[in-house]
């Protein structure tokens, strides 16, 4: 015999009784019915709950490296150097604000480039057949003209001239850190000859002349990666040697008091500087930005609390992911800590 089920009780169902969260903090947004404070506007982040909170953790986290004198890595993706976070990392570069930067080919190569010729605004829906027809690469909706390449192809030429003299001379093979710091010394050098090239506004050239180290290690990909396959074939014996970055990298991760992470994306360049500081028993603190889930196993997805489990990553409360797109939450970083 089939029980007879119990009358519902709606009231009870929907309204459950709870407990109270006095004293917990207020979900509450900017007010902007008072003066504005660019200060109390970076410090409304915490209360407005979302990735806002994360992102205000992300500039309290990054004011903890800059004031307790950490060695910061600083890891991002090529993209980065496409649109305009290439000047604000540039900015942090030139006062000193990291000490380690990864990237890859692209995030130097077009960086260089942009010293010559701008990339310009353009549109995510035009036709990739008809771009192709004009010459005319696209990233996003940045559009950059094959002519940007024309000259590219000119200055890695040159530099590959001499740095080939140089390692016949010297009897070994270059590493990618000497090599992106002997492309900060080309330019320089091409400034001589060229008034017009903007070498000051290159995060490469930054990073020779304030003497911070560049690891790009994929450097046999993009258009570098282009350069070299042709000059290999003139010159069988040229050679990177990456061995030497990872003895370099590990080394600047192990002899550091303290150490801070900044991973803009993933791949290579957040995965490098995470490996490092495996060694040393991980980061004192660490800031992931990107829009990657976990649940494919990517590099780019993997939340800090993965990291900490390999040992790449200390404490987890040290931690954060702000899951956003880097051209809005990365200027928004640096804006607040400087005026928080």
């Amino acid at each position: 015999m089939q029980r007879k089920r119990e009358k519902p009780k709606p009231e009870e169902n929907v309204l459950k009784p709870s407990i109270d969260l006095e004293g917990w903090p207020e979900v509450k947004g900017y007010d902007f019915e008072k003066k504005f404070s660019i200060k109390d506007f970076i410090n409304a982040f915490y209360n407005t709950g979302f990735q806002a909170t994360s992102l205000y953790k992300a500039i309290q986290l990054f004011k903890k490296m800059l004031e307790e004198d950490a060695t910061i890595f600083l890891g991002f993706t090529s993209n980065m150097a496409s649109c305009g976070v290439r000047d604000i990392i540039t900015y942090l570069i030139k006062h000193k604000m990291v000490d380690v930067l990864s990237t890859t080919a692209g995030g130097v190569e077009e960086d260089i480039i942009k010293c010559h010729k701008p990339f310009v605004l353009g549109d995510y829906d035009a036709p990739g057949e008809y771009l192709r027809r004009h010459g005319i690469n696209r990233t996003g909706n940045l559009f950059i003209p094959n002519d940007r390449y024309i000259w590219f192809e000119r200055y890695m030429n040159s530099l590959l001239d001499r740095l080939y003299k140089k390692q016949k001379k010297d009897g070994k093979p270059i590493n990618s850190v000497d090599f992106c710091k002997e492309m900060g010394y080309e330019l320089e050098l091409m400034s001589k000859q060229d008034k017009e090239l903007r070498y000051t506004e290159s995060l490469v050239y930054q990073a020779y002349k304030n003497n911070i180290p560049l690891f790009g290690l994929p450097l046999t990909d993009g258009s570098i990666g282009d350069m070299i396959y042709f000059f290999k074939k003139r010159h069988k014996d040229f050679q990177l040697d990456i061995a030497d970055d990872i003895e370099i990298l590990t080394d600047i991760a192990l002899n550091a008091e303290k150490t801070g992470i900044i991973a803009i994306g993933g791949s290579v360049p957040k995965h490098q500087i995470c490996n490092a500081n495996l060694f040393r028993g991980g980061a004192d603190y660490t800031i992931y930005i990107n829009l990657g889930i976990e649940y494919e196993g990517s590099n780019a997805g993997a939340n800090p609390d993965e990291a900490v489990s390999w040992g790449k990553l200390g404490k987890k409360d040290n931690t954060v992911k702000v899951f956003g797109e880097a051209s809005i939450v990365f200027p928004l970083l640096v804006l607040g800590t400087r005026e928080s």
